[in-house]
């Protein structure tokens, strides 16, 4: 699957998600019940995955995480916040920079319109 076909079946989940439970559950309850979803999609999914953090050849143990990490591919970071910020951006394309993926989809659940949460930040695609 590429980049953007596993974005339109984490768009789909995201929104049947939503629409089962709406906005004002913590990060964690949206985090576990997309696993599931993705899961149940027939996609491979990895929770709060290490990443990695390499400064001038060591790796440095920082303790840095992706939310959910899609097919090896694809980065979701999740939040449940009353707005974004721009922090939150530059999070997660610092994320796709130092694993060197393309994409990765930004979801704030905490939104009355799930579409109005969901961003795509790119890194080369």
């Amino acid at each position: 699957m590429t980049e953007n076909e596993i974005a339109y079946q984490i768009v789909g989940a995201s929104l049947d998600l939503h629409r089962e439970v709406g906005p004002g559950l913590l990060e964690s309850a949206y985090e576990s019940a997309l696993l599931y979803e993705l899961r149940e999609r027939g996609l491979s999914v990895k929770q709060q995955c290490a990443m990695p953090f390499h400064y001038k050849n060591i790796m440095m143990e920082v303790g840095y995480k992706i939310d959910l990490l899609v097919q090896d591919k694809v980065i979701i970071e999740l939040k449940s916040v009353e707005k974004l910020h721009p922090v939150h951006y530059a999070q997660t394309l610092t994320y796709l920079k130092l694993s060197n993926l393309k994409l990765a989809l930004l979801i704030n659940f905490n939104e009355k319109f799930i579409k109005d949460g969901i961003h795509r930040i790119v890194n080369n695609l």
